[in-house]
């Protein structure tokens, strides 16, 4: 199965948290925080507002950085994405 998003929305998956800190503490899976940052994994073919086609600003592929507490979670085939607006997109990583 295949997630294809509607409108202005990108489906991001998750890269892995790190494991240590850079003064090389180890973090258990408690302390870990949820990473911001992700991969884009679809795009949504864009949107209309006031009667002008706004394009989509990332591509499959790009790394970016979201807003925290944006976005629905879904499990698909035992993996874990999440669906965001564009406009919850903070920066793509380069």
């Amino acid at each position: 199965m295949k997630l294809k998003p509607l409108g202005d929305r990108v489906v991001l998956k998750h890269l892995e948290a790190e494991e240590k800190t850079k003064s090389g503490i180890i973090l258990t899976g408690a302390a870990k925080e949820k990473p911001q940052e992700a991969e884009v994994i679809a795009v949504g073919p864009g949107t209309v507002e006031d009667g002008k086609k706004i394009e989509m600003e990332v591509k499959v592929g790009d790394r970016v950085i979201y807003s925290k507490y944006s976005g629905n979670e879904v499990t698909l085939d035992k993996e874990d994405y999440v669906v965001v607006s564009q406009k919850d997109i903070l920066a793509v990583i380069e």
